[in-house]
């Protein structure tokens, strides 16, 4: 029987580098964002997205984009609608391509929020402060007014935490994270 863990978090709370330590060497890992990155490779899906929310310029397509989402929630929640179920349809394709797997990790930022719970056998809280969540965002190149937008829509910590079989608090060396991640999964081995 394969195991599905779901790993979820705050934004920039590490929940990429988590996925990355817990899944090597024991099963596939699904990633959400790199889902919405692919398809913004896609030609197609930019000039629906261009259309949608009239942008012009192809050359700063994601400044423009990020405009128009810093101009309004609703916005923001127009492209969530266009998103979300192009990034459940693949992560659907994942799990039956790989259900002969002993494990399975699926890295789904909003996976709460998207009320996915039920397709997992146990989830992974990655817990991060805020401050050093913001610092991480703004060196991956993320400016501190869409963190706060992006942040604020996401549920607070205590309330995503009730959905989770594990918190893992990620606000120290990539050493400790590694050990607390490597004690959930010798759990199932």
């Amino acid at each position: 029987m394969t195991i599905k863990f779901g790993l979820t978090g705050s934004l920039a709370s590490g929940k990429t580098t988590a996925g990355k330590i817990i899944s090597k060497n024991k099963g596939p890992i699904f990633s959400a964002d790199l889902v919405v990155k692919k398809l913004y490779r896609k030609y197609g899906f930019k000039k629906m997205i261009s259309d949608r929310f009239n942008i012009k310029s192809k050359a700063n397509f994601k400044k423009e984009l990020t405009k128009k989402i810093l101009q309004g929630k609703t916005n923001l929640l127009r492209l969530e609608k266009i998103i979300h179920p192009l990034v459940r349809k693949e992560m659907f394709k994942f799990i039956k391509k790989n259900k002969n797997r002993k494990f399975l990790f699926l890295e789904i930022p909003l996976l709460i929020e998207s009320k996915l719970t039920k397709y997992f056998d146990r989830i992974i809280f990655v817990k991060s402060n805020k401050k050093i969540r913001m610092k991480r965002y703004l060196a991956k190149g993320g400016t501190s007014k869409l963190f706060k937008l992006l942040d604020a829509k996401q549920l607070k910590d205590i309330k995503k935490i009730k959905y989770c079989d594990y918190v893992i608090v990620n606000n120290n060396s990539l050493t400790i994270l590694k050990k607390k991640l490597y004690n959930i999964i010798k759990n199932y081995e």
